[in-house]
């Protein structure tokens, strides 16, 4: 499909399905290089990065736990904002290697928030991946070591990410068309 209709928009293929899976492959293989002896707990950002999350973890050969957490700072098509812890994390993460698997990564203050709250937790280390970043959107500093593509500042939907709860399903990701 070249491209879908979700509620009112027309979005266009933008990164396909079969490019996807190799990134995520790529990336994954990094990970249990570095985290060979680490013994990490991925903590999964939903709902947007349960896709990601899913294939990244199969490709995850090394021990490791995984958790999840809810938060949000979208409405519609843009950024409120304002975090909202809305599903806390149940497990001690303290002297623990973290890695946090998000889908987007927009203007980074959702995850500045999120180190934010989880470093009060006393972790050993704390790593970023994310399936996508904005980098000319991001207005925080961040260091994102696992990440899968950098992206325009474009709306985006599919492979998790959905406009108004719907597109999630979509196997490729689209942008919107304006």
């Amino acid at each position: 499909m070249n491209t879908v209709q979700v509620r009112d928009k027309q979005f266009a293929l933008y990164i396909p399905e079969e490019k996807i899976t190799q990134r995520v492959k790529e990336l994954a293989a990094q990970m249990n290089t570095d985290m060979a002896d680490k013994d990490p707990l991925f903590l999964v950002v939903l709902s947007g990065s349960f896709v990601f999350a899913a294939d990244l973890l199969r490709e995850i050969t090394i021990p490791c736990e995984i958790s999840f957490i809810r938060v949000a700072s979208y409405e519609g098509t843009t950024s409120t904002g304002q975090v909202k812890q809305l599903l806390g994390l149940a497990e001690s993460i303290k002297g623990r290697t973290v890695v946090i698997v998000e889908d987007i990564i927009d203007s980074g203050k959702t995850m500045q928030e999120l180190l934010r709250m989880l470093e009060e937790k006393k972790p050993a280390e704390v790593h970023i991946s994310s399936l996508l970043v904005k980098p000319g959107n991001l207005k925080v500093e961040l260091d994102i070591p696992y990440r899968c593509f950098d992206i325009d500042n474009d709306f985006i939907v599919g492979y998790g990410l959905d406009y108004d709860q719907e597109g999630r399903n979509l196997r490729s990701i689209y942008k919107v068309v304006e």
